[in-house]
């Protein structure tokens, strides 16, 4: 009588909790917690709100995350990165300074991959060149004359200026041995012409910092007529690699793993819908990390406290 009684308990107790758990919610995952994934880029010049291929890119996306997709275009990138800071945009696209100032901004956004190009160059690294030994050392840079490309030009001006000054090299905007020209093909000009000793300007390269032969100022400057023999790179930068596809850092891990595996095979598998996506760099995407993007963090914090 006692076993019965018990095992009339135990089933009720069973009931009981089915019931329960029955009332409970399921759990849900990382999709239902989002709804839409939304993917932020920035609007091109003269595009308006539109996307070049934008039914073929979400569907690739749709496909490679099983949930519903949305492409919201910015007007710029500080607007871009509002969203994505604010939580509106789970993904998006930058330059590597928009990457840099967005992880200032609020810490919360991560690198996934970038692109590649197809001889293996991930980003550039700028470099002072000079001709005919005018130039003998970066010690002598004081007392002789060396272009400058414009103010915004990232490898001939933003990179040095930010590099050398973390170097240790005594450089500003105004230093007086600093030829400031019009546009970085002035300021190639200007060495080939003997105005200038040295030349700030840029090399492609590869993951491991080594110049690739895609192009570059010193091709440039044999493209000029200027023989390689009498060009000598006198410093080099660190590498700022090319911007990335990033993410908030609050993202499920499957929905991250889902995105890397799809764009690392993406140029393998859809060459169609890389070419949408990337139309500059044709090589396909790596993998990217915060520490990729350094130099462009000197760079963001050189000129947020150059505005204090």
């Amino acid at each position: 009588m006692m076993r019965r009684g018990g095992t009339a308990a135990r089933q009720g107790c069973a009931a009981a909790i089915a019931v329960l758990v029955g009332c409970l919610p399921a759990h849900a995952d990382w999709r239902d917690d989002i709804g839409v994934f939304r993917i932020g880029v920035v609007a091109e010049p003269g595009g308006g709100n539109t996307v070049p291929g934008l039914a073929r890119l979400t569907e690739a996306y749709s496909n490679a995350l099983g949930m519903k997709v949305e492409f919201v275009v910015a007007r710029d990138y500080a607007t871009l990165i509002e969203a994505q800071a604010s939580g509106r945009v789970q993904y998006a696209i930058y330059s590597a300074l928009a990457y840099a100032t967005a992880s200032e901004r609020c810490g919360c956004v991560e690198p996934l991959v970038s692109p590649v190009d197809t001889d293996g160059a991930v980003g550039i690294r700028s470099i002072l060149v000079t001709r005919d030994g005018r130039l003998p050392d970066l010690a002598s840079i004081a007392s002789h004359r060396v272009a400058i490309a414009p103010v915004d030009n990232l490898g001939g001006a933003l990179m040095p200026l930010a590099g050398l000054s973390a170097d240790g090299v005594k450089i500003a905007e105004g230093s007086p041995f600093l030829v400031r020209a019009a546009t970085a093909t002035a300021a190639e000009a200007m060495l080939g012409d003997g105005e200038a000793d040295g030349l700030f300007g840029w090399v492609p390269a590869d993951a491991d910092g080594q110049p690739t032969n895609s192009g570059g100022t010193v091709a440039r400057l044999e493209a000029a007529g200027i023989p390689n023999t009498s060009l000598r790179v006198l410093w080099t930068s660190g590498l700022l690699r090319y911007g990335p596809h990033t993410v908030r850092s609050d993202l499920d891990p499957e929905a991250k793993r889902r995105l890397t595996v799809f764009l690392t095979n993406l140029r393998s598998m859809t060459p169609d819908v890389y070419d949408l996506l990337e139309s500059t760099h044709s090589g396909g995407f790596a993998l990217a990390a915060p520490k990729d993007y350094a130099m462009a963090l000197t760079i963001v914090r050189r000129e947020s406290a150059g505005r204090e």
